[in-house]
Order: C-alpha cells, then structure tokens, then sequence
C-alpha cells in the first residue's frame, strides 16, 4: 500500500471570530481540492477569502514540493482553533452597569488546512 502525502498550511492570527471562521471551514471539509476554492469564491462571507487563500496556499505547497497534481488532493483536515484576544483597555470600550467598566474583545483565530493525496483504485 503506498503512502500517502499530507500537505499542511497554516494561517495565524486571522482577525476573524473563530465561530464564524468554522461556519465557513465546515462547508469545505472532505471536498475536493478544485471543488473547495470553487465553492469558496462564491461564499459571501467575509472568512471564506482567508479559507480561500490558505487552501490556494496548500494546492501550491503540495504542487512545488511534493509534485503532486490538484486533481489528486482533497482536503481532509481543516479546522479553526482560537486565537488571542486584543483587549482595548484604556480606552476602547463601554460603561457597564455599577460603574464598570466592559472592554470590547477583538477576538482572532488560527486555521489549519491539511490536504491529501486521493487512495488510486
């Protein structure tokens, strides 16, 4: 049996959510390589550009690196873990009830893709 080849790319600290990263990311996961960047053109929302990119980033990757062709790739990973938090203390945030203070939390997320080569039959 032979091996098959995982090709891995990585985006840190992407300034989205990382619920709304995964809405997106779940739409894509065990499809084909071709068929992810196609499904991800057309996707409105606004983290399908860096899901977009970084997928793009693997196909080039696995292409230069192991000579594997796009037609055999699929994805067979892909998922968003979270990322830091900016706090904009001083300044950026809102009075909260009791003279508290709540800072507004500008959450960040990193996604992992990892694509493989397709079992020939």
């Amino acid at each position: 049996m032979a091996e098959t080849f995982e090709v891995k790319a990585i985006g840190r600290h992407v300034a989205i959510t990382p619920q709304k990263a995964r809405l997106v990311v779940n739409l894509v996961r065990g499809m084909g390589a071709d068929a992810a960047l196609n499904k991800l053109r057309f996707v409105p929302n606004r983290a399908a550009d860096p899901v977009f990119k970084l997928i793009q980033s693997a196909i080039a990757n696995a292409e230069q690196n192991f000579g594997l062709e796009m037609d055999d790739l699929y994805v067979s990973k892909i998922f968003v873990d979270d990322g830091p938090r900016h706090r904009l203390r001083p300044y950026g945030g809102r009075f909260g009830s009791r003279g508290r203070f709540k800072p507004i939390m500008k959450r960040s997320c990193h996604i992992t893709v990892v694509l493989a080569e397709r079992e020939v039959a």
